[in-house]
């Protein structure tokens, strides 16, 4: 297939942010002397702790066990000794149970068994046993994304990583092009399906060379308009299907993945390896030196931000992810997880602390959002606790891609006033 055109989707908008880290190899980082793995590292439920303190660990080990078919495996990325399976209060402010291993610089390390065959059953209980989710940010677990109850027709790849600032999508599909490609067919063969296309970002210009010499894959240069990485625009980009208000990717025939997650795909099935590690990138102008980095899961943002060379400047603030996506730490004490993406640093000239004034009316939010919404009218309903008009008002339909907030001159706190409204519509809901 090779190059194929894209379409493009009338609504979104560019946002600003440089990819100070776009030229930066990916960079293995040592494992800190303690690591904490939260067992909370996906949608669905926790895993069940499967270690004790005072046990030996292996890198590699099963240190939380899947509870349930919504939810995933997780893995020690060190060799040495539980000291405590307690539940700690991360970053963002979550209480979680994390298994906290003291590291004692061991190098054993726990494969699985040479997987017998590539039947899509056999493929898809290795991604289960592997503990892989979606790596893109959504953490839900892949197997069970495989697993449709109808028969899919394309398998649509996320190389768009619109998000400003991140840069480790790019890297790895430089880096690792090869290992992608053959998760990409791994994945194509579990859900039997010969249609591949790829969506990359036009600023990409060498991941787009690197994927266009496979000709079984369809690469479709995209422009560069946020939020291009959202499942039903990139789907619309890439295929010309439409994902209706409600519905779900499988429900047109795709199903979406990211290249992180190809990644981890080829790892599990050639490679016989759990995932116990992510890549991500460090960035924002409060970074001394930004980079591209391959980490253990549970290391602490700290002790990366050292790596990268310390703070420099005014810290304004330090988020989790994407800034459009991503979410601001009220402290430090967070670790890597396996849906991590970024750690950004940035300064007083990268944000915009200026506090919220009155909602002037100028439908901005509303000409802006993907989905059609108007934020403004359902943060309205939200503060007035008005939950049955904020879901009428299309609130569930709501992405989180924080084109509202980026675009409202009065600095509304729109997204958040949405999440809250969601939140509560699924309340009410589970309470009848």
């Amino acid at each position: 297939m090779s190059i194929i055109k894209a379409k493009r989707f009338p609504f979104g908008s560019p946002v600003h942010g440089t990819k100070l880290s776009r030229f930066a190899e990916i960079n293995n980082v040592p494992a800190p002397e303690k690591v904490y793995i939260s067992l909370s590292q996906h949608i669905g439920a926790p895993a069940l702790p499967a270690v004790s303190p005072g046990g030996k660990v292996k890198k590699g080990q099963l240190i939380g066990r899947a509870a349930g078919t919504v939810s995933a495996n997780v893995y020690s990325s060190v060799c040495g000794t539980v000291s405590e399976v307690t539940e700690l209060v991360n970053g963002l402010g979550q209480k979680q149970t994390h298994v906290i291993i003291e590291n004692d610089g061991g190098t054993d390390e726990i494969r699985f068994e040479k997987i017998s065959d590539l039947s899509p059953q056999s493929v898809i209980e290795r991604i289960a046993l592997a503990g892989i989710v979606g790596l893109g940010g959504a953490g839900f677990p892949t197997a069970v994304k495989l697993s449709p109850k109808t028969q899919l027709e394309v398998l649509v790849i996320n190389g768009a990583e619109c998000e400003p600032y991140l840069t480790c999508d790019d890297r790895l599909m430089l880096e690792k092009t090869e290992e992608i490609y053959q998760g990409i067919k791994i994945m194509a063969g579990a859900i039997g399906v010969t249609r591949i296309v790829m969506g990359i970002e036009r600023n990409k210009p060498l991941a787009i060379e690197a994927f266009s010499k496979y000709e079984d894959i369809g690469v479709a240069p995209l422009k560069k308009q946020y939020p291009m990485g959202s499942e039903k625009h990139l789907i619309y980009s890439t295929t010309g299907k439409k994902v209706p208000p409600g519905k779900m990717p499988f429900d047109v025939g795709a199903c979406v993945q990211n290249v992180k997650t190809a990644l981890a795909v080829y790892e599990a099935v050639a490679l016989n390896k759990p995932l116990t590690e992510t890549v991500l990138t460090v960035s924002g102008r409060g970074v001394k030196t930004p980079k591209n980095l391959r980490v253990p899961l549970g290391t602490p943002y700290s002790y990366l931000i050292d790596y990268c060379g310390g703070t420099v400047g005014n810290t304004a603030k330090l988020i989790c992810g994407g800034p459009m996506m991503g979410k601001a730490l009220i402290s430090g004490e967070h670790y890597t997880r396996k849906t991590d993406s970024g750690i950004l640093v940035l300064t007083d000239g990268e944000t915009d602390s200026k506090a919220p004034s009155n909602c002037i009316n100028c439908a901005r939010c509303a000409d802006k959002c993907p989905m059609r919404l108007m934020p403004m009218k359902i943060e309205r309903c939200a503060l007035e606790n008005d939950f049955a008009g904020a879901e009428k008002l299309g609130a569930m339909n709501c992405i989180e891609c924080g084109l509202c907030a980026y675009n409202c001159p009065a600095k509304r706190a729109l997204v958040q006033s949405i999440v809250t409204a969601k939140q509560k519509i699924r309340e009410m809901k589970k309470n009848g």
